[in-house]
């Protein structure tokens, strides 16, 4: 086994058991590497303040990279960080595009966000045929 994959999986065990700066120490590296899940990881974590000093920027930072490689967890945080404007401005029309990357990658959270954006008409236009259709999306996941 390589030392990449030894440190990956000692990193995600870390994290799993709440030993969240060894998590840190362990997922960073990888995270610098490209690895979109340790980068997701990573994100969290400065999203949270779990073994760091809680930062935005670079939880945005760190979630984008994983989104940007299609790693449909991270895409579907992008679409709350967008929601709720944490570290940025409030933007639900880019909620909805994130939210959607994840939705159509089969993450039934993802299409019931979705659903609520098109059903409260929130950064895409009102469409309660739409919304439905991201609600029987989601419930077929189930």
């Amino acid at each position: 086994m390589s030392d990449v994959v030894m440190n990956f999986q000692s990193g995600m065990a870390a994290f799993e058991a709440k030993h969240f700066s060894r998590a840190m120490q362990l997922l960073s590296p990888l995270a610098e590497q490209g690895d979109a899940d340790a980068q997701h990881r990573v994100a969290i974590l400065y999203q949270n303040g779990l073994g760091v000093t809680r930062d935005p920027a670079r939880a945005l930072l760190w979630m984008r990279r994983a989104a940007e490689q299609g790693h449909a967890l991270a895409q579907h945080g992008m679409g709350f960080i967008h929601l709720i404007g944490e570290g940025i401005a409030r933007d639900p029309g880019a909620a909805a595009q994130w939210f959607r990357r994840a939705a159509e990658q089969g993450l039934a959270g993802s299409q019931i966000a979705l659903g609520q954006l098109y059903q409260q008409g929130d950064g895409v236009e009102q469409d309660p045929d739409e919304a439905q259709r991201w609600f029987d999306l989601a419930g077929l996941q189930e």
